[in-house]
């Protein structure tokens, strides 16, 4: 798992955006919680969890402003 999160943080910034917009936000949702999981953090594989299920149309925005901003996608681990 420490492969696809190392594979997904050296990514390019244009396809780390391109991988924001709305319809595919989802993979960042997916990597959140892949990156949790490697992490061994309960509390933020369970938020991961929630916000694939609840929130992935909410969050595209933020991973964009983060993305341009800090190379990076937002998240507690």
């Amino acid at each position: 798992m420490n492969a696809i999160v190392k594979g997904f943080d050296s990514l390019p910034r244009i396809v780390k955006i391109i991988l924001a917009l709305p319809v595919l936000d989802i993979i960042w949702a997916i990597y959140r919680l892949i990156r949790s999981v490697a992490k061994k953090s309960f509390i933020a594989t369970l938020l991961a969890i929630l916000m694939l299920i609840f929130c992935p149309v909410i969050f595209w925005i933020v991973d964009i402003i983060t993305i341009i901003l800090f190379n990076k996608v937002l998240w507690v681990v």
